[in-house]
């Protein structure tokens, strides 16, 4: 694992896509972001937020309880800045935000959700998707504010710009166009940035989770190098 950040109390990693967070009761997967990091580093770890299966990016782990509960806490008061890079189908507005309640399954009740976003480019490219002659995607830098379950899937689904590489809530004609295009068989969702107070000394901290090679031929195909970078330097 990739490790980000680690002091006394925390310990971040750069999550890979296809990878659960940790064993669940309904888990079909074998490699658990948990256990690997607990095996790599030899000491416990406890989970303090959680990432989507195919999404990746940074992801933080308390090493005591303790310490879990009081960063929990930060996340559950919204007082957490989360930051992700996201790439859609369709030209999105310029910026917006997504107030939209959302359900963890069928049977449970909505818990409100909101999401900001920014478009930071676009590109057209000349293949045919459907009955259009071109493709359109953009770019976005996206805050979640809360934290449910699928919430960006859902959300970009909702304002009818769903993310590339989404099987579940996306349109497979664009996410099949990015696998034979560009080779990419993944969520185009990255987790780039944790901001938070530290529990135990109040200073602010910042982790970021640089692209995957994978990304960064990507964008680059895509014409959008210069302004992931500027995006990171921000």
């Amino acid at each position: 694992m990739n490790i980000l950040y680690r002091d006394h109390h925390y310990v971040a990693i750069d999550k890979p896509p296809g990878m659960l967070v940790h064993r669940t009761r309904i888990s079909d997967g074998t490699q658990f972001a948990l256990q690997r990091l607990r095996d790599q580093i030899g000491h416990r770890v406890y989970p303090v937020h959680r990432l989507d299966r195919p999404t990746s990016g940074v992801l933080i782990f308390a090493l005591h309880s303790e310490a879990a509960g009081a960063l929990g806490r930060q996340f559950e008061a919204r007082a957490v800045e989360k930051r992700y890079l996201a790439v859609t189908r369709g030209y999105t507005e310029d910026a917006g935000l997504v107030d939209y309640a959302l359900r963890e399954d069928k049977d449970s009740q909505p818990q409100a959700a909101l999401t900001r976003y920014r478009r930071l480019a676009t590109v057209e490219l000349p293949i045919a998707v459907g009955r259009y002659a071109t493709a359109r995607y953009s770019l976005v830098e996206a805050q979640p504010e809360t934290g449910r379950m699928h919430q960006l899937r859902k959300h970009f689904a909702h304002i009818f710009h769903p993310l590339i590489g989404d099987t579940t809530h996306g349109e497979g004609r664009h996410n099949r166009l990015f696998r034979e295009h560009f080779g990419v068989h993944r969520l185009l969702l990255h987790a780039t940035s944790l901001r938070f107070r530290h529990p135990y000394d109040g200073s602010s901290r910042r982790i970021d989770a640089p692209l995957s090679v994978e990304l960064q031929r990507l964008f680059e195909t895509l014409g959008w190098r210069a302004t992931v970078a500027a995006t990171f330097c921000a």
